[in-house]
């Protein structure tokens, strides 16, 4: 038996996130099904974390474990090739046995791409959410600065979540313009149920003028979700990069 560590880039918009669901076609499963197609074993991976329907990665991680005698040079194409063209294992290298995908996590990387242009951008429409009206990225990042640190996120979070401890730390908040592209990028030790695009429709209505940065600070400390703004698409938001060191 060993155990591999595998990042693969995904589009999301054709499944219902990445955990497995019943009935439902999800990115786990679609991996999991490949695996069996290729050792005839039952494996079930595990992932650094789960992504929403319609949402993308870039860096996703994930390990498995394996009696199989193939190659590790070899599983890079062998995946690839059983897979759909909308998920891409990018790379696969040995895990120590003790590894895990989603407790060894140290931060992750999540980016929201809104298509600021006065038409949308037709090749971008599945991975960035269209705002035609401009947007005030100073204002938005001055919001931003409000939530780096350890915080109680309730506010940012879904009221759906069953998760507890709503305390996190933000690395890192920013909002940058790239000619007709907003990126706003967010590193943390954790997120939790629709945290980042929580986050992001707050911003985007920051910067519409509908509420002033400084109102983030009442926001946070309301630790009420009604008070936040609206959580925006799934097709805007990308998991980017998984660290464990």
């Amino acid at each position: 038996m060993k155990r591999l560590k595998c990042v693969v880039a995904y589009d999301g918009t054709d499944y219902s996130g990445f955990q497995v669901q019943p009935e439902q076609v999800t990115v786990q499963g679609t991996i999991e099904a490949a695996l069996q197609r290729i050792t005839s074993e039952t494996i079930q991976i595990a992932g650094s974390g789960r992504t929403d329907a319609g949402v993308h990665a870039q860096g996703q991680v994930f390990h498995f474990d394996t009696h199989s005698a193939i190659p590790l040079e070899k599983w890079r194409f062998v995946l690839n090739n059983q897979l759909p063209d909308s998920i891409v294992i990018l790379s696969v290298e040995d895990a120590h046995p003790d590894f895990h995908a989603r407790f060894d996590v140290v931060r992750k990387q999540y980016r929201y791409c809104i298509d600021n242009g006065s038409v949308p951008e037709l090749f971008r429409h599945r991975y960035a959410d269209h705002y035609r009206h401009p947007l005030d990225v100073e204002c938005m990042q001055e919001a931003a600065r409000y939530l780096v640190g350890e915080h109680d996120f309730t506010s940012f979070c879904s009221a759906k979540t069953f998760v507890e401890d709503k305390v996190r730390t933000i690395y890192e908040l920013k909002v940058m313009r790239e000619g007709d592209l907003i990126w706003i990028i967010c590193e943390g030790n954790g997120f939790l149920y629709n945290m980042v695009r929580i986050i992001a429709g707050t911003l985007i209505e920051v910067g519409e003028g509908k509420r002033d940065p400084h109102d983030f600070a009442r926001i946070l400390a309301a630790r009420d979700r009604e008070q936040a703004g609206k959580t925006a698409a799934a097709k805007g938001l990308t998991m980017w990069k998984v660290l464990y060191e």
